[in-house]
């Protein structure tokens, strides 16, 4: 059978990605510098891309649609990309998906790793073309697009699949049971099985539509559930390429390419609630905000389905004391700049106390902090290489609209408009930079909400006492998912971590280099904790697998 020969062929990549998971050090089969791929690699990719506008997608294998239609707009081009995807009626996906599930669930473990495997590696041969994609769905820089829909999307799926593999061959298939008893010895027969739930559905967003789905779409095939990816409808593309991929590696080893589905939808005709709620769905991953993650989380109660969401957060930076404030102030423009505070990780909220940050050249009052962070980020923004390619190209008008709106608060002061980068390239591109906005715990409603994109507030505190609880406060109402700290005192350093961690947040001290906090490593660091409202799809604990199967025992006398 071709899937154990696949397995076969990558069984050592798959047990180097099981030491690595184990180990926690750095770790990637998948280089993430595109100088490290053929050199033609990226022309192919971005004529691939191009090929594909103004056409109908049709690399899927799932066939007679009722439509075609596509939304996705460039935010590099600022116009439409024409490509148009198969509709099929939400009914129609599950019931296609549990007859594909019925033959999936009866392949080995191995089997079913070593398709997952042949995929990735066939993914990899297309992550340039991935790359464009997802920079003219998202409005990602090119290095950006690639690394984290090509690279560090596969690595999350690598993961999933070492951590599921260990979690699914953790007991025996079948064990002689003896059982000493006065002058006889009682025997029983036992077969261990793992059984899929059923149906899994994942939902994407529109920022990173590999990265977050990848994981649960690997997680939910290796152990044998069928899935449907519902993308958000203005990033298909590149959540549909995988798909692809998947399909037709699955139909090559003799499954039914239907085990994984692409189920698109509008945003005026949205199927997302009915998929949800059909009864056959068991398992549902969902990356958004906070308001439909959290009816999801109640519709689960209500059907006894497994919920796995990442959701909104509050994400703190702690000032405390630094002995390089230069490089602190380097490292956190970057991160409230990179990709214009559009993703999940990226700080909003700093913490200063009252009476300054310790420095090695005195003390730096908030006033001066901002100062100094609106002139780096100035300065990073109008380098010619860095700033478009960090900002990023806005596809959503809400971010300018709730830019606009954070700025007018009751309670809020602010540093001068910090021009946008420019690219040449692409001069229908919107762009837009980090607006700093001062304001203090007074005014907690303000700051205790994720205002979502390039927003900034500095809030004054009474001191570094106040400051930690009111971070950890937040944390526990409204959750957080990444919390940076500066101090040079070691057992302030110990008490932000016991109370974060009592607060489910997992800290970053000190960051001065080129390592950020909105950065999170495959194999090593843990995306959410499941400690906190932000959710609970960890990327990657051994539960984000487990809870997708549950064990049988038959026994036999």
């Amino acid at each position: 059978m071709i899937a154990s020969s696949w397995f076969n062929q990558h069984s050592a990549l798959l047990q180097d990605a099981i030491k690595a998971e184990k180990s926690r050090g750095f770790y990637t089969p998948f280089p993430e510098n595109p100088k490290a791929y053929p050199a033609e690699s990226d022309e192919k990719g971005k004529l691939a891309f191009l090929s594909k506008m103004n056409t109908d997608f049709d690399e899927l294998l799932q066939t007679r649609p009722s439509r075609f239609e596509g939304e996705e707009i460039s935010p590099w081009l600022g116009t439409g990309i024409g490509i148009k995807y198969p509709i099929f009626p939400d009914k129609l996906l599950v019931l296609q998906a549990n007859q594909a599930g019925a033959t999936w669930k009866n392949f080995s473990v191995n089997d079913r790793a070593g398709i997952l495997l042949e995929s990735l590696h066939r993914a990899q041969e297309r992550f340039f073309e991935i790359a464009h994609a997802t920079m003219h769905t998202t409005g990602q820089s090119l290095m950006m697009a690639f690394q984290a829909s090509g690279p560090h999307a596969a690595d999350r799926a690598l993961e999933v699949l070492a951590v599921g593999y260990e979690q699914l061959n953790r007991y025996p298939e079948s064990v002689s049971w003896e059982k000493p008893q006065s002058k006889t010895t009682l025997t029983v027969s036992k077969k261990f099985k793992a059984i899929p739930r059923g149906v899994g559905l994942v939902i994407g967003c529109s920022t990173f539509p590999t990265w977050n789905s990848l994981p649960g779409i690997f997680a939910n095939l290796l152990c044998g559930n069928p899935v449907l990816v519902k993308p958000h409808p203005k990033a298909v593309l590149p959540i549909a390429i995988y798909v692809s991929i998947l399909q037709k590696t699955l139909q090559e080893a003799g499954a039914n390419p239907l085990t994984v589905q692409l189920a698109c939808d509008t945003q005026t005709f949205p199927i997302t609630r009915d998929l949800v709620e059909h009864p056959d769905v068991r398992l549902v991953d969902y990356t958004g905000n906070s308001g439909f993650g959290n009816w999801i989380e109640a519709q689960s109660i209500l059907s006894n389905q497994v919920v796995f969401t990442e959701k909104t957060g509050v994400n703190s930076v702690l000032i405390h004391s630094t002995n390089d404030y230069a490089g602190m102030i380097q490292n956190l423009a970057f991160a409230v700049t990179l990709y214009s505070g559009q993703m999940c990780t990226s700080p909003q909220n700093f913490f200063i106390p009252q009476q300054g940050i310790e420095t090695l050249e005195g003390m730096k009052s908030m006033q001066q902090f901002g100062d100094d962070l609106h002139a780096t980020i100035s300065g990073l923004l109008s380098h010619p290489k860095i700033g478009s390619s960090a900002s990023c190209a806005l596809g959503n008008d809400q971010l300018l609209r709730k830019r606009a709106e954070a700025q007018i608060q009751p309670g809020v002061t602010r540093w001068p408009e910090i021009p946008a980068a420019q690219n040449e390239e692409f001069p229908e591109a919107v762009l837009t930079s980090p607006t700093l906005l001062g304001t203090n715990t007074q005014h907690l409603p303000l700051i205790s909400k994720e205002w979502f994109g390039p927003i900034v507030f500095l809030v004054e505190t009474n001191g570094f006492d106040s400051a930690l609880k009111t971070a950890a406060g937040l944390a526990k109402q409204h959750g957080m998912i990444s919390c940076g700290c500066y101090s040079t005192d070691e057992s302030v350093m110990q008490t932000v971590a016991e109370t974060m961690e009592t607060a489910g947040v997992q800290v970053c001290f000190n960051y001065h280099g080129g390592v950020y906090v909105n950065q999170n490593a495959a194999f090593s660091d843990f995306h959410l904790t499941g400690g906190n409202p932000a959710g609970n799809g960890v990327f990657t604990n051994s539960e984000f697998v487990s809870r997708r199967f549950f064990w049988v025992g038959h026994r036999f006398g």
